[in-house]
């Protein structure tokens, strides 16, 4: 009897076990049935242990954004750009290894690794890209690198119509280019400001990866205000402050479109994290955002050329503590690294300096906007043009102080410009210095000009003449200084020709037109 009065109570206390058991079970289901993978902190990583767990949030709350009529009111707004060319020297150059590969995933070639055809047939693109519809009269933005170098241009609608476009023109500074076809009644999708966009915010990425049409992504916005360093090697004064976001984007996005949850306009997908060279999405994309892509597109519209304003300084970004404390090393300084940008140097016909901003301000806030970096800064100031007056507030000596600032163009003007305002220099996109003795007996030449800095927008950089080249005749004159190249092309139209020395010793001659 008391044998079976214990396994009674055995088996009552198996059952009591199993019933709690099942009503946790129960709870937990309940809790999770409608939870998605967003619910939750996912693969936490404990680095002494090598642990992964889970957290659950609010799962009650929790409700995903509708992204369908954003996708619907964008994807016809989005197109395929085809770069057709014959050009190759500047694609050849490019072998070696190339930031554009590794960042914006090369839109010539999907394995940038691999050699490239010294020249491509004529009905083989090299290159694929995207495109955004701007206009219902056919303007279409899309990014400087996806059309560089190209004989043709092709543009296919979503509805797969196809037309061949006009290159309006193109800003290197911020790989932004503009294109107009023939057409009329399109859809198209507004600039929205940018500014106001927040990081965490729902986001659409929406393009041509790997030439698959009309394709999207979502993500949020991870971070604003982020450089790359990747347009110096096509500008002389890039513009980077690009918008990140985790939205997929790979070789084939560049030009395309990321939009809101709106499907408002706020950026121009650019750049791609890609780190193992492949050219492939690894986490992290860049855009251009929609007021700088808004503003160059207005300005190469209206005046044909970008209208560039500067303040006149040196910087310093103070949230890099590496280039900080070089700084510091080099110029005997204490700084620490901080929120801000630090003025290193005040230029003679700068705005800053006609405003009484000294070397050793550390600029905080532009019209009401915080400084956390020199992207920030480089992104407020991009949008701006020669004349336009900016709020500066700067720290000095720990007190703030406020200076509103006209800015200049490069050559300290502060009125706009058309092409036709333009020296020769700045059309051919160069500066250029004189070839000293040694230089002229080391290379055998007579005469010649050194390319000290080419700007990637230029006449000479679009006929494959790079820096340090040396520039030894002009239609057929021999040229020792910038005056001669000015007077050899001031008021000239029509095809030059020039003869050039490249940094191998090698002489071309090659043509465009002015």
């Amino acid at each position: 009897m008391k044998k079976n009065k214990f396994e009674l109570k055995k088996i009552a206390s198996y059952l009591l076990v199993g019933i709690l058991s099942a009503s946790i079970s129960i709870g937990v289901s309940s809790m999770t049935k409608n939870t998605s993978l967003g619910d939750f902190e996912l693969f936490k990583q404990n680095k002494k242990s090598d642990a992964y767990f889970t957290s659950a949030t609010s799962a009650a709350n929790f409700n995903p954004p509708d992204l369908t009529v954003a996708a619907e009111k964008t994807i016809n707004a989005v197109v395929s750009v085809k770069n057709y060319s014959s050009f190759t020297q500047q694609r050849q150059q490019r072998q070696m290894i190339d930031p554009f590969d590794f960042f914006f995933g090369d839109p010539f070639d999907s394995a940038p690794q691999k050699p490239r055809q010294q020249q491509a047939p004529k009905d083989v693109p090299n290159g694929i890209g995207s495109g955004v519809i701007i206009s219902q009269d056919g303007y279409i933005v899309t990014n400087n690198h996806v059309i560089d170098g190209a004989d043709k241009i092709e543009i296919t609608l979503n509805n797969q119509k196809t037309y061949m476009a006009t290159l309006v023109g193109t800003d290197p500074n911020s790989d932004i280019a503009l294109l107009k076809i023939d057409e009329k009644g399109l859809p198209f999708l507004n600039f929205y400001n940018s500014d106001d966009v927040k990081v965490g915010e729902w986001v659409l990425a929406v393009g041509n990866p790997f030439g698959l049409t009309s394709t999207v992504t979502a993500g949020i916005i991870s971070a604003k205000g982020r450089s790359l360093d990747i347009l110096k090697s096509n500008s002389r004064s890039p513009i980077e402050s690009f918008i990140q976001t985790d939205a997929a984007v790979n070789p084939g996005n560049s030009g395309g479109a990321l939009v809101n949850t709106n499907g408002d306009l706020i950026g121009i997908n650019t750049a791609i994290s890609s780190h193992s060279g492949t050219g492939t999405y690894e986490g992290y994309s860049f855009a251009v955002p929609s007021n700088l892509a808004k503003k160059v597109v207005e300005d190469i519209k209206k005046y044909g050329l970008v209208q560039r304003g500067y303040l006149g300084i040196g910087a310093l970004d103070m949230s890099d503590d590496a280039a900080v404390k070089q700084y510091n090393t080099q110029n005997k300084t204490s700084y620490k690294s901080q929120q801000g940008v630090l003025v290193t140097e005040i230029q003679n016909d700068g705005g800053a300096k006609d405003a009484g901003m000294k070397k050793g301000d550390i600029i905080t806030q532009i019209d009401g906007v915080t400084i956390r970096n020199f992207p920030t800064l480089s992104g407020i100031i991009g949008e701006k043009r020669p004349g336009d007056v900016v709020k500066v507030i700067v720290l000095r000596d720990g007190t703030n102080k406020t200076f509103t600032v006209k800015l200049k163009d490069a050559k300290g003007g502060t009125s706009v410009k058309t092409k036709d305002d333009l020296s020769v220099a700045e059309k051919l996109g160069a500066s250029f210095q004189e070839l000293s003795d040694q230089q002229k007996v080391n290379y055998g030449l007579e005469s010649g000009v050194v390319i000290s800095s080419i700007d990637g927008n230029g006449k000479l950089r679009a006929a494959g003449i790079n820096e340090d080249y040396i520039l030894m005749e002009v239609n057929d004159k021999p040229v020792n200084s910038e005056k001669d190249i000015e007077k050899i092309l001031k008021n000239y139209k029509g095809t030059v020709s020039v003869r050039y020395v490249d940094t191998y010793g090698r002489i071309y001659r090659r043509g465009f037109k002015l």
